[in-house]
């Protein structure tokens, strides 16, 4: 076996060797893959496509579920831009239960079909399209469908009055108006969900916080703080939904910063952990150790130190040079991101989803890319707590980069684990720079899968291809792994009026772009995941 695809098996924890740092290039892929050309791949894989389609590899198939606008009961409408998608199945079934869906965010454009001045109305129209929404699905005959005007269908939006933790008075107030941002999440073993607000200060702008000082900042984006003054610090958090109430709470004790995701994994103690990245240009990871068996009330949180492999408690107690920044607990976990800069955290490229590798345990994190260090491919990160507990406050860490158009794809997202233990991923390249910029000959972004073991292992495949502008996101396996749901999020994002559309997906014609939800099936996907 070639040296690199040695290292490659070894980076993923799927070889006995100890493993130890490096760092690893895509490029040693294809050499890793030179005795492997005699060897028939687990299906023909795309090749890069620029079309306003949604493209799939030949023996997989999509069915559209639902999209932005469709009605879900009687007054409310599902969300727009969906991203991450959790299933909570209904007691005593596997064939039928409630999704939960982010709607991250929107585009003015396509909410008001105009491109005039905004004013309150339209705000409140744009409040009403982003948080989350709730959906009943049912499978019938191998396929999943929509139940409309369901009782479990409803809208978590950026109008709900959502209260904090007990404990918790944030600005004067223990609830907060709304929802948004929501990018991906999580979900608690007492079948929960947890949704992350992300870019929080392009609605309500932000916060600087030094020297014990709180300043305003203004976000030219989308400006909702001119019609509705609210404080940036009621955002910025992991929302806990119940999927059967749709009741949600604030959960102030992971902190406040732009939450990609909330990976829940159980220690050996039964207590749970939650790893979580912090999606900007030289963000943190973080995790949150629950002192509490089944909830996310009470614990601690730390932020990575990668250069001496360590976990600094963002505790005002337990981390001394904490005191003099912050007065309160309260305010240390408010203002985390200042805390983490202080406390010694090590900044990172963008990081994204974190997933738990189920065959080695240890923890991967999607760095998509740093345009502020010339890094434009991004790259894999992996932590491997000491002795795999995920209580340890040690671990080691190694990564694995990128590269670009001989290497197939670029700045790695989202992740999933499939029942087999095989890899699959989406990619966020920026929308502006796919057909004549950075990531040219690349294509759209799209959905790779990725087999750790045989012949093929490390060689990434590519299942879809998403429409112009789009990015497939939040990656799910339905409990049989015959189906994997993904979220279609911002086709037609470059769109710069109605009639100058970048795409027409899904409805074709000249018809306006809309993000959907769609259900992948089909032969090939059953010999991934069936045989």
């Amino acid at each position: 076996m070639p040296q690199s695809r040695r290292d490659f098996l070894k980076f993923m924890g799927r070889t006995s060797v100890t493993i130890g740092a490096s760092t690893l290039l895509f490029s040693e892929l294809a050499l890793a893959l030179k005795d492997t050309t005699s060897v028939k791949p687990p299906f023909a894989p795309l090749k890069p496509t620029y079309i306003d389609k949604l493209v799939l590899a030949e023996g997989f198939s999509a069915r559209l579920l639902i999209k932005y606008n469709d009605p879900i009961n009687e007054t409310e409408f599902f969300g727009a831009n969906n991203d991450f998608l959790a299933f909570t199945a209904f007691p005593g079934k596997t064939d039928e239960g409630v999704l939960w869906v982010n709607n991250e965010a929107m585009k003015p454009l396509f909410i008001h079909l105009n491109d005039g001045p905004r004013g309150r109305d339209e705000i409140i129209k744009e409040q009403q399209a982003v948080g989350g929404s709730l959906i009943h699905l049912r499978a019938e005959n191998g396929h999943w469908k929509f139940v409309a005007n369901s009782k479990y269908n409803r809208r978590v939006s950026g109008r709900t009055i959502i209260p904090f933790q007990k404990g918790f008075k944030i600005m004067g107030s223990t609830t907060a108006f709304g929802t948004l941002g929501n990018c991906a999440g999580g979900y608690t073993p007492w079948k929960t969900v947890l949704s992350c607000e992300e870019n929080y200060d392009t609605f309500y702008g932000d916060v600087s916080y030094e020297n014990k000082k709180r300043v305003f900042i203004e976000n030219p984006t989308y400006k909702w703080y001119e019609q509705f003054p609210l404080p940036p610090e009621h955002y910025g958090w992991v929302v806990e939904i119940n999927p059967f109430t749709g009741s949600a709470t604030k959960l102030n004790s992971l902190g406040r910063f732009e939450h990609e995701g909330a990976k829940v994994q159980m220690s050996r103690k039964g207590f749970p952990v939650v790893y979580m990245g912090q999606d900007r240009p030289g963000g943190f990871i973080y995790k949150f150790i629950s002192s509490q068996k089944s909830s996310l009330d009470k614990g601690t949180l730390y932020v990575a130190d990668t250069s001496k492999g360590r976990w600094i408690p963002l505790d005002i107690k337990k981390t001394k040079v904490l005191k003099k920044h912050f007065n309160t607990q309260q305010d240390v976990l408010t203002y985390a991101v200042h805390a983490a800069t202080v406390a010694g955290g090590t900044p990172q490229d963008r990081p994204e989803d974190i997933e738990i590798d189920p065959v080695s345990g240890s923890i991967f994190v999607s760095l998509t890319n740093n345009y502020n260090k010339d890094n434009f491919f991004g790259s894999l990160f992996k932590i491997t707590e000491k002795n795999n507990d995920y209580e340890s406050l040690e671990f080691t860490s190694e990564t694995w980069l990128t590269g670009g158009l001989e290497k197939g794809f670029a700045c790695p997202d989202n992740l999933v684990f499939d029942n087999k233990g095989n890899l699959w991923m989406t990619v966020d390249m920026d929308d502006k720079g796919l057909s004549n910029g950075i990531y040219k000959g690349l294509g759209n972004n799209g959905l790779f899968y990725i087999p750790l073991k045989g012949e093929n292992a490390g060689k990434a495949f590519q299942v879809a291809s998403a429409p112009k502008d789009a990015e497939l996101t939040g990656p799910l396996f339905s409990d049989d792994y015959k189906t994997l749901f993904f979220s279609v999020q911002h086709p037609g994002e470059n769109s710069h009026s109605l009639t100058e559309l970048t795409s027409h997906w899904p409805d074709g014609g000249n018809s306006v772009p809309k993000s959907a939800v769609v259900a992948i099936t089909g032969p090939a996907l059953d010999r991934l995941t069936q045989l």
